[in-house]
């Protein structure tokens, strides 16, 4: 399976625990890319509508792609009062529009689904000049890397996954990455943003949390929840507590 259908397999669950992205992000975005009335923007990987509210409240006109059935119907249901708002049931790869057309592109912890080769350039095509690009992350941490609660989870993520990268809190590199992308695409004026948040979880939260991403929910069905079992437990010995801190890494740029 496509891992972009995962989350529309439980998207009820997803609706609950995936993070709403904070106040100042949409801000930037919007004063950067000047959306408003009169003018069109594209949102890609709409998934449950979190980052999708407050660019509509701008009055612009938004079309959003989304690949998963499910989501595609509950989001048209969701905002069905914004005259000017259409979900396209498709992938981006697919996703039809006039080139030179869309003012803003924007994209909530969904682009790195879409090939590079394909998605930067087609991006490029389909804005304006002067059109801005909105890409960005959000990068759950559990703990600090002195916690002994997180160091435990460490252990157990090895012991289950033991050729995964280890998670790192503020990962410059990735954001470099990013970066360098979209510079070699041809997009300039390219900044980045940085945000922090935190969220405290359950055991039980925390687990419906961890169900929310593709590459937890894509383990073999007998490993997956031994891992959870024994995430469960560290958290429950400490006082049933997580603290999750949050980095959203925006990226920005104009055609």
């Amino acid at each position: 399976m496509d891992q972009r259908l995962t989350f529309n397999e439980d998207s009820a669950n997803y609706e609950r625990w995936r993070p709403v992205y904070c106040a100042e992000l949409f801000q930037d975005i919007i004063a950067y890319s000047h959306i408003g009335p009169g003018k069109k923007a594209i949102e890609i990987g709409i998934g449950m509508g979190q980052a999708t509210r407050p660019v509509l409240e701008t009055g612009c006109e938004l079309a959003a792609v989304e690949l998963g059935r499910n989501l595609a119907e509950y989001t048209q249901q969701k905002f069905l009062e914004y005259t000017g708002f259409k979900v396209h049931h498709t992938s981006f790869e697919d996703f039809a529009a006039r080139a030179g057309s869309s003012d803003l592109i924007y994209s909530g912890t969904a682009f790195h689904r879409i090939p590079e080769q394909t998605g930067y350039p087609k991006v490029l095509q389909l804005l304006k000049t002067g059109g801005a690009i909105a890409l960005f992350w959000n990068r759950p941490f559990a703990a600090r890397t002195d916690d002994e609660l997180h160091q435990q989870l460490q252990q157990i993520y090895r012991k289950f996954r033991p050729g995964s990268s280890p998670l790192i809190e503020h990962d410059t590199a990735r954001y470099n990455v990013v970066s360098q992308r979209l510079h070699t695409y041809g997009f300039r004026e390219i900044e980045l943003k940085l945000y922090h948040l935190t969220r405290a979880f359950s055991s039980a939260d925390y687990i419906g949390f961890l169900n929310t991403y593709s590459d937890h929910r894509g383990m073999p069905a007998a490993a997956r929840l031994l891992l959870e079992e024994e995430i469960r437990a560290a958290i429950l010995n400490s006082g049933d507590v997580l603290t999750v801190y949050d980095t959203i890494d925006l990226h920005l740029a104009r055609k």
